[in-house]
């Protein structure tokens, strides 16, 4: 029993690292923002709390399930091969299962919500899913991961009124087009794999250069959205800032990479995204605040 408990836990362990469950952070601010916006405030802590466990569970599902089908993708790309499934450190049965625990949590926590949360749940789940497929398919697979992300605040915001209203769906364009964008710079990484392999991707179709300026669009255009959406809810001048600061974030960004220089990828999609993301979860709660 203690030798079961043992590897169950290992196993467990190296899941979590797998998936890099703390990297939640990117797409939880977000959430939480929308869940203000529809509270006009902040909504009660239960809410709260289950919101963040659906955030969680299911990007928890999302990663597991995309680790477990793109397990012979991995294994024959060099920047890849390492990854717990394709270096024989988790089986294929131990992540499928954990997937669908994570899966389960997230339809309790939807149910714990109110019912339109639970109605949806199955949407979620599948969007959030397909994704994993999507490079098999097209090259815009970067624009279903930018919508399994984006349509957190959407969510969150059904989750506090049980109803959807339109505004909150150009903070989800514009989470939309935020990760999409940085899902094309990292996208660069593979670019001489995805070639080898008939892998779809934007670099792929367009080359580097291409993917490049698709990405500084695609976050241009975010940042007008963001503007829009501080101008739809009369956030004030203390979410215009906030937007000021994502829009120097995401300079800061870019200027850490080039189609020539991808040495510092991790440091721009990893670090910057997440400060991205709290930066302007702050400045919208503030705004909120003052009202």
């Amino acid at each position: 029993m203690a030798v079961s408990f043992a590897h169950t836990w290992r196993s467990t362990r190296l899941t979590l690292e797998m998936i890099k469950w703390e990297h939640s952070i990117f797409a939880l601010p977000f959430a939480l923002t929308g869940a203000v916006l529809a509270a006009d405030g902040w909504p009660h802590w239960s809410t709260l709390l289950w919101i963040v466990v659906c955030m969680v569970s299911l990007r928890t599902a999302a990663m597991a399930f995309n680790r477990l089908v793109d397990a012979e993708i991995d294994r024959i790309n060099p920047r890849t091969a390492t990854r717990a499934i394709p270096a024989g450190l988790l089986t294929k049965g131990f992540v499928a299962a954990f997937t669908l625990l994570s899966i389960a949590v997230f339809v309790f926590a939807a149910a714990m919500l109110n019912r339109m949360t639970l109605l949806l749940s199955p949407v979620a789940i599948v969007v959030v899913l397909a994704y994993s497929y999507m490079k098999r398919i097209t090259r815009w697979s970067h624009l279903v991961l930018g919508l399994a992300l984006g349509i957190a605040p959407s969510g969150a915001w059904i989750a506090v009124r049980g109803s959807l209203d339109p505004r909150i769906v150009v903070l989800t364009c514009a989470v939309l087009l935020w990760v999409a964008g940085f899902d094309v710079l990292y996208a660069c990484q593979d670019f001489d794999h995805d070639r080898a392999n008939g892998l779809n991707s934007v670099p792929q179709a367009f080359g580097l250069r291409g993917a490049f300026m698709l990405a500084r669009t695609m976050h241009l255009i975010m940042l007008g959205l963001l503007v829009w959406l501080v101008m739809l809810f009369h956030l004030g001048p203390v979410a215009a800032f906030g937007v000021g600061v994502v829009a120097l974030l995401l300079l800061y960004e870019h200027s850490l990479i080039s189609p020539t220089d991808l040495s510092r990828m991790n440091a721009a999609f990893f670090t910057l995204n997440g400060i991205i993301s709290v930066v302007f979860f702050c400045a919208v709660a503030g705004a909120v605040a003052l009202k």
